[in-house]
């Protein structure tokens, strides 16, 4: 069986002083564990790595169990995303997102298991001319005015329960972790 690019989104490490992990930790960890080839991308949490199983949910599950024993008292939570998911997070962003960073900040908020797009964005709130926030495959295209930032609701978000069934990436890394996947991944489940 063919092994398939995975990316690991964990939430709320290496953020404010809290639940602080090398990365070189968190790749031994995971490779002791028996996940292949093993990468990791900036100090936020970020994972790619190979697996022969298909079941993203599944892989989520494992991941937070061998985070949690192993970097108590941490308790992970973790988006996995396959490399072809990734890629159509990417393609399906809206008309012009991601394209004026100096007039936009622009996020991508991935939702765990269970949370779906059409209630996330219920809960969401944005702040009329200030932020947009869109539903995708799994995700939320969120930006927001830079010279209005201050004023953005996307700050908010923190304090609601359903931040707990989320993690937050920026454009950047999200578009970065697809073009690592696609460097490693040449020949890798296509």
């Amino acid at each position: 069986m063919k092994s398939l690019q995975y990316c690991a989104l964990l939430r709320g490490i290496n953020v404010g002083g809290g639940n602080l992990i090398k990365m070189a930790s968190l790749k031994s960890c995971l490779e002791s564990a028996g996940i292949e080839n093993v990468a990791t991308y900036i100090q936020s949490g970020n994972v790619l790595f190979e697996s022969p199983e298909s079941d993203e949910a599944k892989l989520a599950r494992r991941l937070e169990k061998i985070l949690s024993e192993t970097f108590k008292p941490y308790s992970a939570r973790v988006v996995v995303c396959a490399q072809d998911r990734l890629r159509k997070i990417v393609m399906g962003a809206p008309k012009g997102f991601g394209r004026k960073p100096e007039t936009y900040r622009y996020d991508v908020i991935y939702l765990m298991d269970g949370l779906t797009p059409a209630t996330a964005i219920k809960r969401v709130l944005t702040r009329p001319g200030v932020d947009e926030a869109r539903t995708g495959p799994g995700v939320l295209y969120f930006s927001r005015l830079i010279v209005r930032a201050s004023q953005s609701r996307l700050t908010r978000i923190i304090g609601l329960p359903i931040y707990q069934q989320m993690t937050i990436r920026n454009w950047n890394t999200t578009t970065r972790l697809l073009a690592l996947m696609q460097a490693r991944g040449k020949g890798i489940g296509d």
